[in-house]
């Protein structure tokens, strides 16, 4: 675990200090290495990080790994159904024993020197050691770890953050769409030039999405706030949530978003690192598809696909857009300081079949446009703030009201770290 000195805790304190209110962050919050250490340390470290879905692992055995900060976890499917962290770090000489980034095991072999572990992590081989050691008290590490209606989250913090408030956030909104009854469509991975405060900073806001986003904007209404929302989309936005409110209460479903804007998230005055919410699609759109229409069987327990959008937050590292027939999760992983690797997840009902009741050719489009739209603005926006003349500027109070909260938790988060 890393260490700061005392000169190292008082550099950190006069960068936090050196940040405006109501401004972006300074330059050196996206070169000092140092910084890149502390955030490790006190965010990285100490929240719950979203590793992969349920549906990836259905079977006992099965397996993925999650790599982050040095530390390679192998999430894997146990034989009682729940799922198990483990440190994927031999506990002779330190091995990694996964070598592959998924797939089942009857048991885990060492490659080196051939310890092998059950499922559970719990040591039962180890060929040529002498009598007098305990078993028992060289198992695999293990790391915590939650799975909520299909999402599995790890911490490596020795005692992380309480969950449950998140789980009573999540759980009952997440519930209808079924993540627990899906399937992997397609998953991408992306090498994204950019820090990853930088990520989180331009999804925060959607002061760009008007020309960066063509997509998207036909389909929702977040883009607009209370500078630019005019009296015939406020019309329209009523009239939507009036109708969606009626129609929903009938399959037990809510509008909690009513207004236009980004849903505020995150709520540093009050710790909140995590939220769900379902809001109204424009009239003539049930799905965020380039048409608008349902591109795969509809999802859990809908029935009728005029269900809105379904979003899911959490920091440092996840989001997830959900239509009626399929989910669209993304996943973060800082890779130094001016680098984020980022992971798509596609989802669809399990008994739908590709060719059949879904065309990935359809399927894509909408989300993968909008994806590679904002990782280029972030590659932008690690080139301009590597200048020696960038100085933030003043945030816009209407749009981005929303990246002044991200800014802000991320402050705290530090502060508090380092005391």
């Amino acid at each position: 675990m890393p260490s700061f000195t005392t000169t190292e805790r008082a550099s950190l304190k006069e960068m936090i200090a050196s940040r405006q209110p109501g401004h972006g962050l300074p330059r050196p919050f996206y070169h000092e290495d140092l910084l890149l250490r502390a955030e490790m340390e006190f965010i990285w470290r100490q929240g719950w990080l979203f590793a992969g879905h349920s549906c990836q692992i259905p079977s006992p055995g099965d397996y993925f790994l999650y790599e982050v900060d040095g530390d390679s976890v192998i999430l894997i499917r146990q034989d009682d159904g729940s799922v198990r962290a483990l440190y994927n770090v031999c506990r002779h000489r330190g091995s990694v024993i996964c070598g592959e980034p998924e797939g089942h095991v009857k048991r885990f072999i060492c490659p080196y020197h051939q310890w092998t572990y059950d499922r559970s992590g719990r040591l039962l081989l180890w060929r040529g050691m002498q009598e007098g050691l305990d078993k028992s008290e060289l198992g695999l590490h293990p790391a915590h770890v939650r799975e909520v209606e299909g999402f599995i989250f790890i911490s490596l913090a020795q005692e992380p953050p309480d969950f449950e408030p998140a789980y009573r956030t999540i759980a009952p909104v997440v519930h209808p769409q079924g993540l627990t009854h899906a399937k992997v469509a397609k998953i991408m991975d992306f090498d994204v030039h950019a820090n990853w405060k930088l990520v989180w900073e331009n999804n925060r806001e959607c002061y760009h999405c008007n020309v960066n986003h063509p997509q998207y904007i036909k389909a929702n209404f977040d883009h607009y706030n209370a500078d630019d929302t005019i009296e015939r989309i406020a019309t329209q936005l009523e009239k939507v949530t009036a109708r969606s409110k009626a129609k929903w209460e009938a399959q037990g479903l809510a509008v909690t978003r009513t207004e236009t804007g980004l849903t505020e998230f995150p709520d540093p005055d009050h710790h909140i690192w995590y939220s769900a919410n379902r809001t109204p699609l424009v009239d003539g759109f049930v799905c965020e598809s380039l048409t608008g229409q349902p591109v795969a069987p509809l999802m859990g327990d809908y029935t009728d696909p005029d269900v809105g959008t379904l979003r899911v937050r959490m920091l440092p590292n996840f989001w997830n857009h959900s239509s009626c027939d399929h989910g669209v999760t993304v996943r973060l992983t800082p890779s130094g300081l001016t680098g984020t690797q980022i992971r798509m997840i596609w989802l669809v009902d399990e008994k739908a079949q590709e060719g059949k009741d879904y065309d990935l050719e359809t399927l894509l489009p909408f989300w993968l446009l909008t994806a590679e739209q904002d990782w280029q603005i972030c590659l932008n926006q690690q080139r301009g703030v590597s200048s020696h003349a960038y100085t933030p500027g003043p945030l816009s109070t209407y749009k981005e009201y929303n990246l002044e909260n991200f800014l802000r938790w991320y402050l705290q988060e530090m502060a508090s770290g380092i005391g």
